[in-house]
């Protein structure tokens, strides 16, 4: 069973929001009481936050869909819609978001560090919110926004401050549980590590933490073996140690050659090369390693390494190992810039951006781009004329109008608003307001001047009563 697991597909939906409401107060004496509809409420987000007591992606591995509420309709008296719940996604410390296009969309470091993967949709407006002096009572409400919809893709990069690598059995996992309290499973056969495993060392002052990096042969930075799945733990490590088995039992190697192909491999992979590194000659309590490794000690250290000795299973050359890690950890903190805190920059937009643009794509075809005109769009219910009116009075005073005209638009020609997957489009006549206009004078409602039923039957009977009581002369 899988237990590990640093890269998922991960397909995230935010809640929708909530429609708003179109009513009318009623009360007795007073049938027609104003506009009371209610507002919808804010779909929900899905965040992505950084919790330390999360180490893998398995769950998204076995549940790759997740979607927030969404936001219930507004009511009439004036009741708003309740917001939808954000749906707050654990995430481990190290974790990169991606597009499908491979993009950084988020790197995120340190615990509580957060991203919003999917914003909820706003809430529509109910129509006593769309009141004004002009449109006393709006018989429509604005539709909610759907909520956005991604795919995204999660990356586990360990956070570390020493990274081991080398060659499968070069003892890398027995190091690191002899150096910290981890406890990775050890065997003599290829591969043993499959995943990543992390360790805290304490040398005097100075905790750092040290990975196991598993998985590295020739042509790992191409995707041979497991290489190439768990390079990317690398990435992050500030030290890098060679771990070089001087008691190999295979004739072709030997610790020189083994280090030329691993540094080989981690300069395909780019990005390593000001590390700084250390290499360790392992299995040295064995006769014959301790002997090759006086061998190649002098030209390793020809080549400018610094060279421990050690054994693991001995215990042996562990504590200078150490001690000279946390040194170089410590200067590699020191070199890093001071954390500052986040500064809101405000970037005011200029006067003359309109917040759209108007292209002409084809022969009779303009489309309009932007954030206010296609959200206008996603929240008019079209099958009411009167919400179809607020919309085109809308657009006219964005200056949609106007930039059509200037880009040569006639009556008949199609004018599509959104992207070419999902556009409204329609024929474009020069005056926008003529289907409201087909409403009257916009802003009023003839329900308030037309007689009401029940007093008109009233005068209807009295009139009556008064023919039934005249007597002529």
């Amino acid at each position: 069973m899988t237990t590990f697991v640093d890269r998922v597909e991960l397909h995230v939906a935010a809640g929708n929001g909530g429609h708003g409401c179109a009513s009318v107060h009623r009360e007795k004496f007073k049938p027609l009481g104003g506009p009371d509809g209610g507002n919808g409420g804010r779909g929900g987000d899905v965040i992505l936050t950084v919790d330390q007591s999360v180490t893998t992606l398995l769950e998204y591995h076995h549940s790759p869909h997740r979607k927030a509420t969404n936001g219930k309709p507004g009511e009439g008296g004036n009741r708003s819609g309740k917001d939808g719940q954000d749906l707050v996604l654990p995430v481990p410390d190290g974790t990169v978001v991606l597009d499908k296009a491979g993009n950084v969309l988020a790197d995120l470091v340190g615990h509580g560090t957060s991203y919003v993967a999917a914003q909820g949709g706003r809430g529509g407006l109910g129509n006593a919110a769309l009141a004004s002096a002009r449109r006393k009572a709006p018989g429509f409400a604005l539709l909610g926004e759907p909520g956005d919809l991604h795919d995204i893709v999660l990356e586990l990069k360990t956070v570390a401050d020493v990274a081991l690598v080398g060659y499968p059995s070069a003892g890398k996992s027995s190091l690191i549980s002899v150096l910290s309290a981890a406890k990775p499973k050890i065997a003599d056969y290829p591969f043993t590590t499959l995943v990543p495993n992390l360790g805290v060392v304490t040398a005097g002052s100075t905790v750092y933490t040290i990975a196991d990096v598993p998985g590295l042969i020739p042509g790992a930075s191409q995707g041979k073996g497991l290489g190439l799945e768990f390079l990317r733990h690398v990435e992050r490590c500030s030290v890098l140690v060679h771990v070089l088995d001087t008691a190999t039992l295979e004739s072709d190697r030997d610790p020189v050659s083994d280090l030329d192909v691993i540094e080989e491999e981690l300069k395909q992979y780019g990005g390593l090369d000001r590390r700084p590194r250390i290499v360790v000659l392992n299995k040295t309590d064995v006769p014959d390693g301790k002997d090759l490794a006086e061998m190649v000690r002098p030209e390793l250290e020809a080549r400018g390494y610094r060279v421990f000795e050690v054994s693991a299973v001995a215990h042996l050359g562990l504590r200078e190992l150490s001690f000279a890690l946390a040194d170089l950890v410590a200067k590699a903190r020191a070199a890093k810039p001071k954390e500052e805190a986040t500064r809101i920059v405000i970037r005011p937009k200029a006067v003359d951006d309109a917040g759209f643009t108007v292209t002409r794509e084809d022969e009779g075809l303009f489309r309009v781009r932007g954030e206010k005109p296609e959200r206008w769009v996603r929240q008019t219910d079209f099958a009411n004329d009167e919400a179809v009116g607020y919309l085109a009075d809308r657009l006219n005073r964005l200056g949609v109008e106007e930039e059509l005209m200037k880009a040569g638009a006639r009556a008949g020609d199609g004018v599509a608003i959104g992207p070419e997957d999902n556009a409204v489009v329609f024929d474009w006549e020069p005056s926008m307001t003529a289907g409201a206009e087909m409403l009257g004078r916009r802003g009023e409602d003839h329900r308030f001047e037309a007689p009401r039923p029940a007093a008109q039957r009233r005068r209807d009977k009295e009139a009556e009563r008064e023919y039934d009581d005249f007597e002529p002369f």
